[in-house]
């Protein structure tokens, strides 16, 4: 039986809890703020929300892929903060088309929303009801201060969320290539695995040194051209190196 805390274990990360907590801030911004009026064809709000939602889906989908490939994990993390920045960039804009800026970090509603922390999960067994629970429970947290008549203070207060979730993400990336620093990753061990697998095929073929790196060699068969369905030595670096040697049917010699 399939554990669903081992597969689901991204919902236990604060990075995609905030990028929910985002998400659902943006939605109830541009659903209360984004009037006809303002966005006539609608434009604004689907370029927000569509880049609230990727933030949270793109942690889970890189946190996903963290025993199979950090370089797709590392891709899909950086993908959910540039998101991050996009919307970012929204909130600062409404802030600055209404006449006004963002607050400074001395401020004290600045300080009041950087210090509201995050609750530590505690999931059961019914996983995603407790995480729906959870997560509307932190959303909790922000939700008096986002929806309000006031877009500026909401903006505000969604801007300090944007700060606090690329922070989350770019320390999980930190974390990551901090790891794969001493790991790697198992598409890139499953490489090194194949090199390996060469180099003895190689070794057990006698096979002679590549001619253009040096490299070992190991025995293939041309698939097209006036050779095709021969045999021939070709560099086990390849694509890296094109090198070749024809097989004699007398000795080989290095």
């Amino acid at each position: 039986m399939i554990n669903i805390h081992s597969v689901n274990g991204y919902m236990t990360l604060n990075s995609w809890v905030m990028g929910n907590i985002l998400h659902l801030g943006t939605e109830a911004f541009c659903k209360r703020h984004l009037t006809y009026q303002i966005d006539a064809c609608g434009r604004l709000r689907d370029q927000m929300e569509m880049a609230a939602r990727t933030v949270p889906a793109n942690v889970a989908e890189g946190s996903s892929r963290h025993q199979t490939s950090y370089e797709t994990e590392l891709r899909l993390l950086d993908v959910a903060r540039a998101s991050v920045s996009e919307l970012e960039g929204d909130y600062l804009n409404w802030l600055l088309r209404n006449g006004t800026t963002a607050w400074h970090i001395n401020d004290e509603r600045y300080k009041h929303i950087l210090a509201i922390q995050l609750d530590k999960p505690d999931y059961g067994q019914d996983l995603l009801a407790d995480v729906s629970e959870h997560l509307l429970k932190q959303y909790g947290h922000f939700a008096p201060f986002i929806d309000r008549d006031d877009s500026l203070v909401a903006a505000n207060v969604l801007l300090v969320l944007c700060e606090r979730t690329k922070q989350l993400i770019t320390a999980q990336i930190n974390r990551r290539l901090g790891d794969f620093k001493q790991e790697g990753g198992f598409t890139e061990n499953m490489t090194q695995e194949r090199l390996a697998a060469k180099r003895e095929q190689a070794q057990q073929e006698s096979a002679p040194t590549c001619p253009i790196c040096g490299g070992e060699m190991r025995r293939q068969m041309a698939k097209k051209g006036i050779n095709s369905g021969h045999d021939f030595w070709g560099c086990i670096n390849y694509p890296q190196c094109k090198g070749t040697r024809p097989i004699n049917p007398g000795k080989i010699t290095r």
